[in-house]
């Protein structure tokens, strides 16, 4: 049995979900409590020593980061399988998930206004300390500090907002006449794309997620959406959560 720690409203555990429903793997899942701050309990970090999530763990060994842990699950379930057959085609699924993963500030600066930011801004300065003390991750570090005493402003999210919109024209022009990222089937890099796509259409730019602005990005979301494994991952609204 595999051990899935992860967090519903997390991109990085939407996406392992996402994987593991693709494959049909039964897991037992642990919800990582992050306005308790679980993710940086000495429980969690012995079997993540970065303090974030998700966390796979198989025949008792963890294994950290979403798309690595989405390779693992392709190699050793390969049907059906996730990842091109050809190389070149791997390299360029890579590459597409190195570079959705490097606009992760970008999201970051809209999810974290939510539920996170009305926890830390109650903190007091001493517990405010405590906490940054406890985050061995020191982007992570200014990330909570941010959100607890500097929240990002409008000019910040309007930056962001364009390179996350970048995301999507860059999307547009790498479509394929099948319809995916990479290749001419669902892969991983899809699967990377997913939790950005969803956070975009649902608040951040949902107006340029129209058949009259990116229409193959339009149409993927949709095919995307109808996957029964996307039912299943559990990628509801990030907002609705949030106000809970």
């Amino acid at each position: 049995m595999m051990i899935l720690h992860h967090a519903w409203q997390s991109s990085a555990s939407r996406r392992v979900r996402l994987c593991l429903e693709e494959k049909g793997v039964a897991y037992e899942g642990h919800v990582v409590d992050l306005t308790k701050l679980e993710q940086h309990s000495p429980e969690y970090l012995k079997i993540n020593p970065n303090g974030v999530i998700p966390t796979l763990i198989h025949d008792g060994r963890p294994l950290h980061e979403s798309g690595t842990i989405c390779e693992y699950l392709d190699e050793l379930i390969p049907d059906p399988p996730l990842r091109p057959d050809d190389a070149y085609e791997r390299a360029k699924m890579r590459n597409w998930i190195r570079h959705i993963d490097s606009l992760i500030g970008n999201l970051v600066i809209f999810n974290w206004r939510h539920q996170l930011q009305k926890v830390a801004q109650k903190w007091s300065d001493e517990e405010l300390a405590e906490v940054i003390r406890k985050i061995p991750s020191p982007e992570r570090k200014e990330a909570w500090m941010r959100v607890a005493r500097r929240p990002y402003t409008e000019e910040e999210r309007d930056e962001a907002r364009a390179k996350l919109i970048g995301l999507l024209d860059r999307m547009e022009a790498a479509m394929d006449p099948d319809g995916w990222l990479v290749g001419d089937a669902y892969s991983i890099a899809d699967i990377a794309a997913v939790p950005f796509i969803k956070r975009i259409d649902e608040e951040i730019a949902p107006d340029q997620m129209t058949e009259a602005k990116h229409p193959r990005v339009a149409a993927w979301w949709t095919a995307i959406q109808a996957r029964p494994a996307y039912g299943r991952a559990g990628i509801g609204s990030f907002i609705e959560a949030s106000s809970d």
